[in-house]
């Protein structure tokens, strides 16, 4: 199986831009959180989307979650780790 991860220069672009558009983001910002539920929806496997909102919206921490769900720790981390690479990959094109 194979990992893709974040590249380096995905993270200079996004300060980049952060930085240039600090002031005329608004729209682009609007832009991404009416995506962000779409591409939750569309793109994560449902594990992906609950422990997503486990954590962000209900604000459990990762031995909360894992205890709840009944599963590892480490499952816990790695599924928050491969839906965030997901989203991000499918978001950054909605700026």
């Amino acid at each position: 199986m194979s990992s893709t991860h974040f590249d380096p220069m995905d993270f200079a672009a996004m300060d980049l831009w952060q930085q240039d558009g600090s002031k005329n983001n608004h729209a682009r910002l609007e832009r991404l959180l009416n995506n962000l539920p779409v591409a939750m929806e569309q793109e994560l496997t449902e594990r992906q989307k609950t422990i997503l909102e486990m954590h962000y919206f209900r604000g459990l921490t990762v031995s909360q979650i894992a205890a709840e769900l009944g599963i590892s720790k480490s499952t816990v981390s790695r599924s928050m780790a491969r839906a965030t690479e997901r989203l991000f990959c499918v978001l950054r094109y909605s700026l």
